[in-house]
């Protein structure tokens, strides 16, 4: 079974069972059900709804969108049609077009086999707990209503979603096309097959980059390597940096919302300090608070202490980072996976923005990578998890952990967070399965890596 529903959208493995993977009937039945919640929303609207839908490349995007795009008109709402795009362009276009909602066909990081229903809000932003709780309740209700013959929803086609996405960055006042055309970079881009193949160079081509290598540039779903932008995928990068004696390397997930870089030796910068760097360049010019989740660095943190500017911690999930930088007027946050949110532009993860920011910093700063980054705190991260028999109660496991910790900063916002004066764990447990996930960063990889191990220790022996 390989069908995930939460309250951003549906997840799954195409083929299979109904129900039990993304299959034809699961896509129509998922976008049936967003249109009902939509209609529920805009009751009193006498025009016709209207909602954006774009995908990434990957293979089985033409179909499930043929499939989205035509119950979406069965329920009588319009579409506009972006086709191939990205999930930040379709957040965009959704304002753009002053749209009713979005919906982005993307399973983001997954492996080729995987699509997924992202379902969007008429401020282009994901659906929050309540929102998303009701439309899994519709779905699983059928509680459907389909339109009459005089009353389907038309469909306008789109093509140019990614050259108003660019035109929108180089518009932002912080975005320095001159000091970037004038650093005269040498850049690589991995395009993973994807949208990133097409959107990324045409940022960099609108920023006056003119040296750009652009692999795995054919946007047709055949991933050459896992898709997730982590170093081990991004060997062959590496390489090409390193021979052509390239400025850096620009990386994205297929979706283009994670973003990360490599520096001119071929070394990944670190996705975490993606967001870490562009705050450090948005802090500096326009001090306010800024945000990131619980598993995110603490780097961010002392960035943003630097520039005599707040910090704060949300739960994991990008609504709930979004919520809190709503809520303490952030000019700056993210999450700590290369996903950078810009206000400025709009709330969500988007890497043309964070691709264009940090170009900007990098110019003004006139060096290198590698030496950029020795300006960053310095911290190592390490990931870990704890599988559990099904019969003990992983929330009992917390609950005990925050009592053992007790004099140390505890947060119980999203699992269990202890915050050590040198580092800290966090604590999740899976949704899905008995598995605590432990993250943990310290100065050095092998406090991190330490910490962890005696973590996992302590949570075994309350078992």
């Amino acid at each position: 079974m390989a069908l995930i529903k939460s309250i951003s959208g549906f997840r799954g493995t195409i083929g299979g069972k109904v129900g039990d993977n993304l299959t034809p009937l699961d896509a129509v039945k998922f976008a049936s059900a967003y249109a009902t919640w939509l209609k529920g929303e805009n009751a009193g609207k006498s025009e016709r709804l209207r909602v954006v839908v774009g995908r990434d490349a990957r293979i089985s995007g033409q179909m499930v969108q043929s499939l989205v795009v035509a119950s979406l008109q069965g329920m009588g709402v319009d579409v506009i049609d972006l086709g191939l795009s990205t999930t930040p362009t379709v957040e965009l276009m959704v304002t753009h077009f002053a749209a009713d909602g979005g919906i982005i066909l993307t399973a983001s990081h997954n492996p080729k086999e995987w699509n997924a229903l992202k379902l969007l809000t008429s401020a282009g932003e994901f659906l929050d707990a309540a929102q998303g709780a009701e439309v899994l309740r519709i779905a699983a209700a059928d509680e459907y209503d389909y339109a009459d013959v005089d009353s389907l929803g038309e469909v306008t086609c789109f093509d140019k979603s990614i050259e108003e996405h660019v035109k929108k960055v180089l518009d932002l006042k912080l975005v320095d096309k001159e000091a970037i055309e004038a650093a005269d970079f040498e850049v690589v881009v991995d395009g993973i097959n994807s949208t990133g193949g097409i959107a990324i160079p045409a940022m960099l081509e609108a920023l006056g980059v003119k040296k750009v290598k652009v692999l795995n540039a054919e946007a047709n779903g055949r991933f050459a390597h896992n898709p997730e932008p982590l170093k081990e995928n991004l060997t062959g990068i590496a390489s090409v940096i390193a021979a052509d004696g390239a400025d850096m390397g620009i990386v994205v997930d297929p979706d283009v919302d994670r973003l990360a870089f490599m520096d001119e030796n071929g070394e990944m910068f670190g996705e975490e300090y993606t967001l870490v760097a562009v705050a450090d360049y948005v802090l500096a010019h326009t001090p306010g608070s800024t945000v990131s989740n619980m598993s995110s660095s603490r780097a961010l943190a002392d960035v943003a202490a630097s520039h005599g500017c707040s910090y704060e911690a949300s739960a994991v999930g990008e609504v709930n980072v979004v919520t809190l930088m709503k809520k303490n007027g952030c000019v700056i946050g993210g999450e700590g996976n290369g996903g950078v949110i810009y206000p400025e532009s709009h709330y969500g993860r988007d890497a043309l923005v964070g691709v264009a920011l940090f170009l900007s910093h990098l110019a003004h700063k006139k060096m290198k990578m590698s030496e950029l980054k020795k300006e960053l705190p310095a911290y190592f991260m390490s990931k870990a998890k704890v599988s559990l028999t099904p019969e003990i109660d992983v929330d009992l496991i917390l609950s005990k952990m925050k009592e053992k910790y007790a004099t140390e900063k505890v947060s119980d916002i999203d699992g269990v967070k202890i915050d050590f004066p040198e580092s800290w764990v966090h604590l999740r447990k899976s949704n899905t399965e008995p598995i605590i996930r432990i993250y943990t960063e310290a100065k050095t990889q092998q406090e991190a890596d330490k910490l962890g191990v005696d973590i996992m220790e302590v949570i075994k022996s309350l078992c």
